[in-house]
Parts: structure tokens; C-alpha cells; sequence
């Protein structure tokens, strides 16, 4: 009893931290459509941001691993939080200065702050909850509020752009930078004053030494995995990015005439991280009941449906919720394939705790360093919506945005195969004490 009251505070910071991570990544995307306009680029440059901010997950990923192991969850999660206030505040100086590269180089610097925190924030919670369901439970829950950073993020970014999007300038969310940058402040000083349970000293070491002649890629499932959460970061990321930039595009006027594009399309795609917030908290609810097997196979399979029938479906308006600027909250007409991509967060909301918690099962001494590894391919996120921009840009037609879903499409395909068959550890010979 005693235990698990002193790992309540541990849990709440963890939980705490991955709000912080979809606030801070979640940002990249509108601020991307921000330097479109205003450096006149490309999509695919536009995406750079995002790129930027994923691929130092693929540089720090496993280098994370190790310094997880060696200097314990604390300390790890302290660094995070000082790095990504350097990578904020990089950002928020691009806009003073005018700067594009300005901007990448803090975009970058904040991804690695994003990847150490999510090599602390996902093993810790899994610990916690004891692995397994519980421990799928845990995740679930601090996605859930990973998934209402992200929300408020994309809405508030929508709302601070009153004059079109082709006149906005960064200076224009600079309110939601200095948010960020006041959060890592607090969040660093609440980590600092709070005890987290470690490992053992001695058995940190023993692994950071490397001498075993096993690891995390001696497991098929967790090689698998891997690739699985490469993929899975690049949908999650890729659906609601490509969306946003269709629906908000001055030249398709998609939307029609008598709405505020920007403030619609953004609330369209916070829109997506709210179910992705409601699909948490059900996973939250149901997970110490059902198989992260279970969940990842129904709901890759729906994802897929919802993604082909966007795809195609005929050109007819539904009414959506949303955020209309000085409107305010209405109704408003929007394709029924932007719909069917938003309910496609419902899907993707449980996916990463469902594809880490089989990833890392049976590891044992390893779930360290393979939570490292994990990390580092989850630079999908960068890679995919890239490509699907440049699909956009390489088709040079309205339609290009959909087409670009058969990235999303073939991605979901591989991880309902993940789910069915490439999940099952096929190396329990291999001693993980």
C-alpha cells in the first residue's frame, strides 16, 4: 500500500511531461503553414518544421537509450526539459529575426528535448503500471493528456490568426511560445523536486556496458515493433497535417466563401486530437481489459476503412463543429472526406501504447535500451508527412491531397499485420534477468 502511494506524484509528473511533448510537437505543423506563406515555399518546405523537430529523434534516439540507463529517469528528464526550453525559445527568437533556418534549428533542437522525454515518459509509466494491461493502461492515460495538449495547441493557433493565413507571421503565436516555454520552466521544477523511482545502480550499469551479448534487436517482435511505431508516428502525424493544409489552401477555397479558412481548418484538425483525447480515455478505461493485441488489430483495420473511404467518397458537405474566428462556435459545411479523415484520431489514439506495450513485452533488462531504439524511429513522423507533401506538390492539383493517403493507407496495412502476427515474441529462449 505504502508503495504505491509513493509512485502517485511519479505518476502525475510522467503523465504531466506527456502533455508537454504533443503541445510542444503539435506546434510545428500550423507553424509550418505559417513560413509557407510568409517565406514563400513549397509544401514539402513548409513541412520542415515538422521534419525537423522528428528527425532528431532518429539522431538521439538510441544515444537517449543509453543516458536513460546510466543517469536514471530524473536526471534524463531534467536535461530534456532545459534542451527543449533552448529549442522554444530558438524558435520564438526566429520570429524576431525573420529567420527560416533560425526557426528549423530550434524546431531541431526541440525535437531532441521530444525524444528524451519520451524515452523517459513511456518505460517509466509502463513500470509503473506493472507492464503488461496496466501497464498499456498507464500509457493510455498519459495520452490521453498528450492528446488535449495537442488539441488546445492546433484550436489556439487557428484562433491567432484572424487575417488569413497567407498574411500571417510568427509573431502571431508567439503567445503559445512563451506558454511553452513558462510549462518547461514549471515542468523543471517540479521534476527537480520530486522523487522518481530508478534501477538499481548495478544492474544500470551492467546493460549500459553492453557486454551481454543479446539486446533489444535480438527480439523479432521488438524489431518489428519498431518499424510499426516508425509508421505509426508518421500516420498520426501525417492525417491531420495534409488535412489542415487542403481545407486552409486560398486557392482550392475548399471551404467556400463566408468562413474564416484558417480558423475552420485548424479546428478540424484539433478536432482529430480530440477523439484521438476520447479514444484514450476509452483505451484508459478498457485497457487493463483488453489485449493491446486486441485494440491494435480492431482499430488499424477501422483506420483503414476510414482512410480509403476519404479517399473516394463522393464530393458532399456534412456539418462539423468547429471554431469559426470571430464567429465563434457553429456548424459548418466541410467535405465528407475531411470527416471520415477526423474520425480516422479515434484509430490512431491508442496505437502507440498498444504498439510499445508488445514491442517492449518479455525484454526484461532491455526495455531501456529499446525504448531508445524505439525513439529514434520515431522520426516516421517527419519522414511520411514529407512525403505526402511532396505528393501534394509533385500532382500540382486539389486531388493531390487526398492521393497523398495512400502513404496513410499502406501504412495501416503493415500495422494490422503487426498486430496479427508480427507482435508474437518468437525469442523467449533468450534469459532477459
Amino acid at each position: 500500500m505504502e508503495k504505491k502511494q509513493n509512485f502517485i506524484l511519479p505518476i502525475i509528473v510522467m503523465i504531466f511531461l506527456f502533455g508537454m511533448i504533443s503541445f510542444v510537437t503539435n506546434l510545428a505543423s500550423p507553424m509550418g503553414d505559417i513560413l509557407k506563406y510568409q517565406f514563400n515555399v513549397p509544401n514539402w518546405m513548409g513541412t520542415l518544421g515538422v521534419f525537423a523537430n522528428f528527425i532528431a529523434y532518429a539522431i538521439m534516439g538510441y544515444p537517449s537509450g543509453n543516458m536513460l540507463q546510466r543517469y536514471g529517469y530524473k536526471k534524463t528528464a531534467m536535461v530534456a526539459v532545459a534542451v527543449g526550453f533552448i529549442g522554444v525559445g530558438i524558435q520564438t527568437l526566429s520570429g524576431t529575426m525573420q529567420s527560416f533556418g533560425v526557426y528549423l534549428l530550434g524546431a531541431f533542437i526541440a525535437g531532441f528535448s521530444m525524444c528524451l522525454l519520451n524515452t523517459v515518459v513511456n518505460p517509466m509509466l509502463n513500470k509503473l503500471g506493472g507492464g503488461g494491461n496496466k501497464g498499456n493502461q498507464l500509457i493510455q492515460t498519459g495520452g490521453s493528456f498528450n492528446s488535449l495538449c495537442g488539441t488546445a495547441v492546433i484550436i489556439l493557433t487557428g484562433l491567432l490568426i484572424p487575417e488569413g493565413i497567407k498574411n500571417a507571421q510568427i509573431s502571431n503565436v508567439f503567445p503559445l511560445m512563451y506558454a511553452a516555454l513558462a510549462i518547461f520552466a514549471f515542468a523543471f521544477i517540479v521534476i527537480a523536486l520530486t522523487k522518481i523511482p530508478e534501477n538499481k545502480p548495478e544492474a544500470a550499469k551492467k546493460a549500459a556496458a553492453g557486454t551481454d551479448k543479446y539486446g533489444p534487436l535480438s527480439f523479432r517482435h521488438f524489431v518489428l515493433g519498431s518499424i510499426a511505431i516508425f509508421i505509426y508516428v508518421g500516420v498520426e502525424v501525417g492525417v491531420p497535417n495534409v488535412l489542415q493544409k487542403w481545407l486552409q489552401n486560398p486557392d482550392l477555397n475548399v471551404l467556400g466563401s463566408g468562413v474564416n479558412a484558417e480558423a475552420v481548418a485548424g479546428s478540424v484538425a484539433a478536432t482529430y486530437w480530440f477523439l484521438m483525447l476520447i479514444g484514450r480515455l476509452l483505451g484508459a478505461l478498457i485497457g487493463s481489459k483488453v489485449s493491446a493485441r486486441a485494440m491494435l488489430s480492431v482499430v488499424a483495420s477501422l483506420g483503414l476503412l476510414l482512410t480509403l473511404g476519404a479517399m473516394f467518397a463522393p464530393e458532399v458537405a456534412v456539418n462539423l463543429p468547429v471554431f469559426n474566428g470571430s464567429a465563434g462556435f457553429g456548424l459548418v459545411n466541410v467535405p465528407v472526406n475531411a470527416a471520415l479523415l477526423v474520425l480516422i484520431g479515434l484509430c490512431t489514439s491508442v496505437m502507440w501504447g498498444g504498439i510499445f506495450n508488445l514491442a517492449v513485452e518479455g525484454l526484461g533488462k532491455y526495455t531501456e535500451k529499446a525504448s531508445g531504439i524505439f525513439m529514434a524511429l520515431v522520426c516516421g513522423g517527419g519522414i511520411l508527412p514529407l512525403l505526402q507533401n511532396a505528393i501534394v506538390d509533385y500532382t500540382n492539383s486539389g486531388m493531390g491531397y487526398l492521393t497523398s493517403y495512400w502513404v496513410i493507407a499502406i501504412g495501416l496495412v503493415y500495422l494490422l499485420y503487426y498486430a496479427l502476427a508480427g507482435s508474437k515474441n518468437v525469442n523467449k529462449d533468450i534469459p532477459v534477468e
